[in-house]
């Protein structure tokens, strides 16, 4: 691809933020000659110039997505740019349709280790709003055979089901339960950065290929597939496929791509990326079109998205690799370089505290610890002097340089620390020696939004850990490594063997979901002993931007949890607006307000907070309205509203509370509902009232349309259908519409009597 001048480069001046080409682009029919900007970020955006050029400005937003959507299924969308050389796409489009890949030449194996006992977890319960989309799913996996049902297994893991922003869910197993404790290690190594380095250098032009679902596109033996066995509400399903929980996959995975490319002397891969170089662009475009050959060879799809074709370097595991050689990724440091001055004595601690740590294995580093500590007497007032500045740059400096900096080696122990405070996070991965000295290779850290400076304590800290390991992903991927905190309830929520917690609050639990596909061990450390991490999340510049995967992530889980807060609130009388505001007037929710953000107290002796502070791990915050796992807290002034809302259709008081549990939170909401259910005249009426006759079937009847069972169904995303269903074919007339009046009722009626009048001639 021949990059415009006017592409924009990065800081380091290297690799482009983005390159902007012609192309000759075709939807269905229509072929329209338009801009088009690819970036690095792994972020695909129809522009409004391209939405013009096809007229698609009358149609709404969700019927474009589903135009590409149905246009690329058919594969009829084609790019054709007039810059571009060489279009990888197009000496074999069939690495690039939307099928899944299915490898052809071998299958997963797992191992159980000796008298190990199995471990068969029973079903969570599933919430009645979501049944009926569980079960949506589970018959896409089988279609798809990603799964199928068995009658029997010694061995179930649980299943966690998210809800997706666009109303579908995710189901998503468990294996950190039993499973992947007693699998046997595959013992096949993952490659050393060198082993990489070899096979692409000395090139001057590079690509990097990505599998779509990779680790679904390899099926697993029949004997292990009854290991990888998932407990539902419809009975038991294994997995004919590799997935991602399953700890041996990676290094399994790693073997069956090593075989793919064997005899290939510019090409490797590390898990599912792919790494091609030549020495020219004839070469490398050779390589590329050998290494696709194996591809195809073996049955595996790529995702074109991903993929990154004919660039000047790349970088990988902390290095940039390009036509002048192998050099670190300044990325590595730049957390540490642009480290503001301490502001206050809070900040000064933090950094003393790193000091503190790096001095055990760098004597001289102590040296700057007289000025700093002065300034923490307390008679002395608070004044950062040339001398001061002095003494931060020099700690820089040494953290900063190779005696301290330690290139990345899988073979040695791994260690990832993540800390999180009220301004932003921080991250290092380090390399642990017998000694217990552990020498740093990357530090990262980010400023937090005013968004997520809302989160409660636990909130951050456990965001902390997912940006680490997002971080560091290449490096701690596939591998076991320590995770560290100082945050002790993490412990429960993200090391604990019988899986997540149903009632887990929105972001923790999708975050767990995120931390399932890592073999790591969860390790508590004192804050006082924890300053290596603890400066980064609090003297960081306001500038450092996160890794663009971190970005997208972030912006997904936060998409979910609002979108879960709306979901719930379709049902109920009331708005996000209203119940915000009304929460910060309530005098109890107020506080459970304060302590979320601030940090919950270490006791609780009030009753009336008692049964919020003994579910504190589980709430937080969303648009600011305080919710319990996916259901939404209540103010005071309302339950009696949401009360009689939810026993509109005067259910029992079991069918009543199972409703509640599905929406609204609130102390003591059992009671509340026991004591309106026992109080509504219309139940006791119903419940004393005898049977006036004796029930019996629908009589059949003798011709179609004889008679008609009618009712509406919804809302469904601001949708209501009309359901007309015949008696004596059980064929259905379905009506879409906004309102259910019954001018509207009437209307639809004759729609649907005009149609059938219209097929019956």
């Amino acid at each position: 691809m021949e990059v415009q001048p006017e592409s924009a480069k990065s800081a380091t001046g290297n690799l482009p933020l983005y390159a902007k080409f012609t192309c000759d682009v075709q939807l269905k029919d229509t072929i329209r000659t338009l801009t088009c900007f690819v970036t690095t970020i792994d972020l695909n955006v129809f522009g409004l110039d391209w939405i013009t050029a096809f007229q698609l400005s009358d149609m709404t937003l969700n019927a474009i997505c589903s135009q590409i959507s149905t246009t690329k299924q058919g594969s009829n969308v084609s790019i054709k740019s007039s810059n571009c050389k060489f279009l990888p796409e197009k000496l074999f489009p069939e690495l690039f349709d939307n099928a899944m890949g299915l490898c052809n030449k071998t299958k997963a194996h797992l191992i159980i280790k000796l008298n190990c006992q199995p471990v068969f977890r029973p079903k969570r319960p599933v919430a009645y709003a979501v049944q009926h989309l569980v079960e949506e799913e589970i018959k896409r996996l089988q279609d798809l055979d990603i799964i199928a049902p068995i009658n029997y297994s010694d061995w179930a893991a649980t299943i966690v089901v998210i809800k997706k922003p666009n109303g579908s869910i995710r189901i998503c197993a468990d294996f950190s339960t039993g499973l992947n404790d007693a699998l046997e290690s595959y013992k096949y190594p993952l490659p050393l950065p060198e082993d990489i380095f070899v096979k692409i250098s000395n090139a001057l032009v590079f690509s990097h290929i990505d599998l779509s679902d990779a680790f679904l596109q390899i099926e697993v033996d029949s004997k292990s597939q009854e290991l990888l066995t998932i407990n539902t509400h419809l009975g038991l399903f294994k997995y004919k496929r590799m997935v991602f929980d399953v700890k041996t996959f990676p290094a399994i995975f790693q073997q069956i791509m090593d075989k793919m490319l064997a005899g290939l002397h510019c090409a490797a891969a590390y898990i599912d990326d792919i790494f091609v170089s030549g020495r020219n662009q004839q070469e490398h475009d050779n390589n590329l079109q050998e290494v696709q050959q194996r591809i195809y060879q073996y049955g595996f799809k790529l995702k074109i998205a991903k993929c990154n074709f004919s660039a000047p370097e790349i970088a990988y595991l902390g290095y940039i690799v390009s036509k002048d050689g192998i050099r670190p990724d300044p990325k590595n440091i730049e957390a540490i370089k642009t480290m503001p001055a301490p502001t206050n004595q809070f900040e000064l601690r933090s950094l003393l505290g790193a000091i503190n740590f790096y001095g055990k294995f760098i004597n001289h580093m102590r040296k700057y610890r007289g000025p700093l500590d002065e300034l923490l007497q307390n008679h002395k007032q608070w004044q950062w002097t040339e001398l001061h500045q002095r003494c931060l740059d020099g700690f820089k400096q040494i953290l900063s340089s190779e005696l301290l900096l330690a290139h990345y080696d899988p073979l040695k122990s791994i260690v990832v620390a993540a800390d999180a405070s009220n301004y932003g996070l921080g991250a290092c991965i380090f390399h642990e020696a017998d000694d217990g000295s552990m020498k740093v290779i990357c530090h990262a850290s980010r400023s937090l939004t005013p968004t997520k400076r809302q989160y409660s304590q636990i909130e951050k800290e456990a965001l902390a850990l997912i940006f680490a390991v997002t971080k560091f992903h290449r490096m701690v991927f596939g591998r076991r490594f320590k995770l560290q905190t100082d945050h002790k309830p993490l412990l429960a929520i993200f090391g604990d063997k019988t899986g997540i917690k149903v009632h887990q609050a929105n972001r923790l639990q999708r975050w767990a979901i995120k931390l399932i596909a890592y073999d790591f061990e969860l390790k508590f450390i004192s804050t006082n002993s924890f300053g290596y991490a603890d400066v980064l999340s609090r003297l960081i510049h306001n500038t450092i931007n996160p890794s663009e995967d971190y970005v997208i992530a972030a912006v997904e889980f936060e998409i979910e949890s609002k979108q879960i807060l709306h979901n719930s609130l379709d049902k109920l009388p009331l708005t996000s607006k209203i119940i915000t505001y009304e929460t910060a007037k309530d005098k109890v929710l107020a506080k459970i307000l304060e302590y979320v953000t601030e940090g919950w107290p270490s006791n609780c002796n009030s009753s009336e907070l008692k049964a919020y502070f003994n579910r504190k791990n589980d709430i937080c915050i969303v648009d600011g309205c305080l919710m319990f796992g996916q259901r939404i807290i209540i103010p005071q002034i309302f339950r009696k509203r949401i009360l009689k809302e939810i026993h509109r259709g005067h259910q029992g008081i079991s069918r009543t509370k199972a409703i509640a549990r599905n929406y609204v939170y609130w102390s003591n909401i059992d009671y509340d509902i026991e004591a309106m259910v026992k109080s509504c005249s219309n139940c006791a009426a119903a419940a004393k009232m005898p049977t006036k006759t004796t029930l019996h079937p629908w009589p059949k009847p003798s011709d179609s349309w004889e008679r008609l069972h009618i009712d509406y169904a919804g809302p469904i995303d601001s949708y209501y259908y009309l359901v007309v269903i015949d008696a004596f074919s059980k064929c259905p007339e379905i009506i879409q519409t906004k309102s259910i009046t019954a001018t509207q009722t009437i209307s639809s009626l004759k729609i649907v009597s005009l149609d059938l009048g219209y097929r019956r001639q």
